[in-house]
């Protein structure tokens, strides 16, 4: 199932949220200005999470905002 027919099938925010983050991880590169990354490893850091956990939660929440 793709997000796309999750979305269009009415399904709750935690279904969403679970979909999104079940799945064989996979390596990406992301070219951001140093003081945004470093700004948001700071933010993470915060949280008692790393990086990579601090950027898949934003995406989740963004993906599932309404």
């Amino acid at each position: 199932m793709k997000y796309s027919e999750l979305i269009e099938s009415g399904a709750t925010e935690a279904k969403k949220q679970d979909y999104l983050a079940e799945g064989a991880q996979t390596p990406i590169t992301l070219r951001v200005p140093k003081n945004l990354k470093d700004a948001a490893a700071e933010a993470a850091r915060l949280r008692g999470i790393s990086f990579s956990a601090f950027i898949r939660t934003c995406i989740i929440n963004e993906l599932t905002a309404r």
